[in-house]
């Protein structure tokens, strides 16, 4: 099943369900005005959603054409969105890049911040790029999205609060990053509001790519128009969902709608698959040729974000932007 929010005058957007092909979407509000108030309800939303999908499968409900543009993040807004950091590989990559060392428990503790939640930017929404002396960079990764989690979850009880998968543009500030790091209390002024794919899916709808806890595909970023990286998401993978689950519940419970995200999508063998942000390709760069040549992004420039099935289909639909300058 394929869950959506139209954009609306209520910042919790309205609940549509999407076709399998993602070319048509239906009016879920009868069931859940929104998303939220659905995965908050999952136990009682879930089948009757899953029936309204199957009718829309069947072609026996009015229907709209599907369209991006209309789409918010499929929740506009959370109570909580944290961002790990699960591939060891970009870690290392970007930390050498700003002249820090790896923290003394890295490849055994994930790491995790706790992000903007407030608002999130659409699927197609503009970029907004005041200063280019930022360092305005792009981030994909996998993201889900639990149930109410409770405190002290364990590893093996994680996997279950998984409800939702689907992909993230975590959007980063890399020359307000290192200052701001320095000072001991960061993430703040760095990481503007993030951008969600139009569509969340259940996990069946991920089929035997689903691995517990991690999506065995690539991940395909297209940067102004160019492939930038087809990097695997379930390579190289340190920490899984179900790891960043219990890491982040040990101290607290995750109420229903917790965001968690799987950071930076990298793989050691980046000379063959590119990279998923600029941050990594510019040391990438500065490690082979003695400095970074890939400029931040500025003003025009397009990043996608998108997942293919193994029928060469899009999975979520794409994360398709565009930096302005206001």
């Amino acid at each position: 099943m394929k869950l959506a929010s139209l954009k609306s005058d209520d910042r919790d957007g309205a609940l549509v369900i999407v076709s399998c092909d993602l070319t048509s979407m239906c009016d879920a509000s009868s069931i859940s005005p929104n998303l939220r108030h659905a995965i908050e309800h999952w136990t009682k939303s879930f089948p009757l959603l899953t029936k309204l999908a199957r009718e829309l499968e069947d072609g026996i409900l009015q229907t709209e054409p599907y369209d991006p543009m209309r789409l918010s993040s499929p929740l506009p807004r959370s109570f909580q969105w944290a961002d790990g950091s699960a591939y060891l590989s970009h870690m290392r990559l970007v930390r050498k890049a700003r002249g820090a060392e790896m923290p003394p428990n890295s490849e055994i503790e994930p790491l995790l911040y706790q992000g903007g939640s407030d608002y999130f930017l659409g699927p197609t929404d503009n970029i907004i790029c005041p200063d280019t002396g930022w360092g305005l960079d792009f981030e994909s990764e996998i993201a889900i999205i639990t149930d109410d989690v409770p405190m002290g979850c364990s590893v093996s009880e994680a996997p279950r609060h998984i409800k939702l998968v689907m992909l993230c543009n975590d959007i980063s500030l890399r020359l307000i990053m290192k200052p701001e790091l320095a000072k001991g209390f960061g993430f703040y002024q760095s990481k503007p509001a993030s951008a969600f794919s139009p569509v969340c899916v259940t996990l069946d709808e991920l089929g035997d790519r689903w691995d517990t806890a991690k999506i065995n595909l690539p991940l395909r970023t297209i940067y102004n128009g160019k492939t930038f990286g087809n990097v695997h998401a379930g390579k190289d993978l340190n920490f899984d969902f179900a790891q960043l689950i219990a890491h982040a519940a040990k101290t607290r419970e995750l109420r229903a709608g917790t965001i968690i995200g799987s950071g930076t999508v990298s793989n050691t063998n980046y000379s063959e698959v590119g990279s998923s942000c600029l941050a990594e390709k510019r040391m990438i760069e500065t490690l082979e040729k003695g400095q970074p040549i890939t400029r931040f992004m500025e003003p025009g420039d397009t990043i996608r974000i998108e997942m293919i099935d193994d029928e060469g289909r899009s999975i979520f639909g794409a994360i398709d932007q565009t930096v302005t300058s206001a």
